[in-house]
C-alpha cells in the first residue's frame, strides 16, 4: 500500500478506535484471554497480549491502531506467557464459516489470483498449480457481494438450527458475528464444552458436516412387509439427521432438474421416472415420504438420492478453526483490515432480514479521490460502485477505504 493511501487507512482506523471505543465489546473473562493484533504497516502479528478490563484493551486499541483485532477461543492461566506456559484451561467452540469455502458462481465474476512467481492472472479460485509457470503460491483478491454473502448466510442458520435442535444448546449459549469480509462465526460460550480436546471437537465438525452418514442406519432400507422386502424411509419430522436426511431429499426433489439427477449417479430410466412422477413424490411426504412408492426407483438410487439429500443439509465450515483449542477469533465491533467494515454481532432471531452490506458500514460522511487500478461492481449501503480499472475518482469514505484496504486503489494526492 502506497505511504499516502496507509497513513489515510491508518487515520480513518485510527479515528474509528478514538470514537467509537466504547462499543467495543470485552469477551468473558478477558483476563483470562490472548489477545492479538494485525498491524497495518507491513501486516506484522503482536500476540500474547493480555489485558485485566476492557478499558485497557480500548486505550491499546487508541494507541496501536491495528489492522485487526483477535482474541483467544481459549482460557488461560498467563495469556501472556508463550504457548507452552499459557497453562489451558478450556476453549470455547468456534464456527467459520466463510464464502471462501463455498462454491459460488460470482467467484469467476469478482475475485482475482495473481501468481506469485510468474504474476500470470485469472478469475475465480487459484488453480493448484499456475497454468503459466507451474508454481503454488498465489496472491488472492476476494471480494463480497449479495450472491456469496447469502449463501454464507444459509450455511449460518443451517447451523444454529443444527446446534440448538440436535445438540441442544440454548441461543443465549450463541453469538453469531458477520466476520467484516465474507462469512459469519458462531460462537458457542457453555461451561459443558469448554474441556472438549481437539478430538471431541473434531466428532462435533463430522456431525455438522454429515461425515459418515450411512443413510440405512438413518432409517433408509429395506424391510420386510407382507411376504416381500417394502423400503422405508425418515420421515420429515423425524429427530437428528433422520429428519434432515428426510428434509434434505425433500429440498432436492423440489428442484431437481434432470442434469443434477444424472450428475449424482442415477441411470437415465430413473431420472425419467423421477421427473415424469415429481409431483407424487412430493406428495408422498404428507403420508409416509416417497420411498418405495414409484416402481423404478430402487433402493440404490434412493440411497443416491438421500446421500445428496445428506450434502444440502450439510454445514460448510472451516474445520480447522472448530479443533483449534488455540483459536484467535476476530473481536466484536472491530474493523476488518481487509474491507473497512466492522464485525458486527448479529441477532438470530432476525438473521434471516441481516444485510452486512448496510448494518457493517461504518464510515457514512466524506468523500475521497482515489485511483483504481481494477475492481469488480460491489454494493456498500444502498449504492453500487463500479466496476473501475484505471480510473481515477470520488467515492464516499466507505467506499473508498474498502477499494484501498484490497490494495487495489491508491489516494491521488
Amino acid at each position: 500500500m502506497f505511504s499516502s493511501s496507509l497513513s489515510f487507512v491508518r487515520g480513518k482506523f485510527a479515528e474509528y478506535y478514538q470514537q467509537q471505543s466504547p462499543i467495543i465489546c470485552p469477551p468473558t473473562s478477558i483476563e483470562r484471554r490472548e489477545f492479538g493484533f494485525l498491524l497495518l504497516k507491513d501486516r506484522v502479528m503482536l500476540r500474547h497480549k493480555g489485558f485485566r478490563n476492557v478499558d485497557d484493551l480500548r486505550s491499546s486499541l487508541k494507541t496501536i491502531v491495528p489492522s485487526d483485532v483477535y482474541y483467544s477461543s481459549a482460557y488461560y492461566e498467563r495469556p501472556e506467557e508463550e504457548m507452552k506456559g499459557k497453562g489451558w484451561l478450556g476453549a470455547d467452540l468456534i464456527f467459520d464459516i466463510d464464502a471462501d469455502h463455498i462454491p459460488t458462481p460470482c467467484a469467476k465474476v469478482h475475485d482475482i489470483w495473481v501468481c506469485s512467481n510468474c504474476g500470470a492472472v485469472g478469475r475465480g479460485a487459484s488453480p493448484k498449480k499456475c497454468p503459466t509457470c507451474g508454481e503454488h503460491k498465489f496472491n488472492e483478491k476476494t471480494w463480497s457481494c449479495e450472491v456469496c454473502l447469502e449463501a454464507a448466510k444459509t450455511e449460518a442458520i443451517k447451523l444454529i438450527d443444527i446446534l440448538t435442535k440436535d445438540f441442544g444448546f440454548s441461543s443465549e449459549e450463541l453469538k453469531v458475528g458477520f466476520s467484516g469480509h465474507r462469512g459469519y462465526h458462531v460462537h458457542v460460550e457453555s461451561k459443558e464444552i469448554r474441556a472438549l480436546d481437539s478430538m471431541a471437537r473434531k466428532e462435533i465438525v463430522d456431525y455438522v458436516l454429515g461425515i459418515g452418514l450411512e443413510t440405512e442406519f438413518h432409517g433408509l432400507g429395506e424391510k420386510a412387509g407382507r411376504g416381500s422386502r417394502v423400503l422405508a424411509g425418515p420421515d420429515l419430522i423425524d429427530l437428528g439427521w433422520r429428519g434432515r436426511i428426510a428434509r434434505g431429499t425433500y429440498d432436492f426433489l423440489l428442484t431437481a432438474t434432470p442434469e443434477e439427477l444424472e450428475k449424482i449417479g442415477l441411470k437415465k430410466r430413473v431420472v425419467d421416472t423421477v421427473i415424469q412422477h415429481k409431483e407424487a413424490l412430493l406428495e408422498s411426504w404428507k403420508e409416509k415420504g416417497p420411498w418405495g412408492t414409484i416402481k423404478g426407483i430402487g433402493a440404490e438410487s434412493w440411497r443416491k438420492i438421500a446421500q445428496y439429500g445428506v450434502e444440502k443439509q450439510s454445514v460448510k465450515i472451516d474445520t480447522v478453526v472448530t479443533t483449534d483449542v488455540h483459536r484467535l477469533i476476530r473481536l466484536t465491533n472491530t474493523l476488518h483490515g481487509k474491507t473497512g467494515l466492522k464485525k458486527i454481532e448479529v441477532p438470530i432471531t432476525s438473521i434471516e432480514d441481516f444485510d452486512p452490506l448496510k448494518s457493517a458500514v461504518t464510515f457514512k460522511e466524506g468523500a475521497v479521490a482515489v485511483l483504481v487500478s481494477d475492481a469488480p461492481q460491489f454494493r456498500l449501503g444502498d449504492e453500487t460502485y463500479g466496476p473501475y480499472k484505471g480510473q481515477r475518482i470520488e467515492l464516499p469514505t466507505a467506499a473508498a477505504l474498502m477499494l484501498l484496504c484490497k490494495g487495489v486503489a491508491k489516494v491521488v494526492e
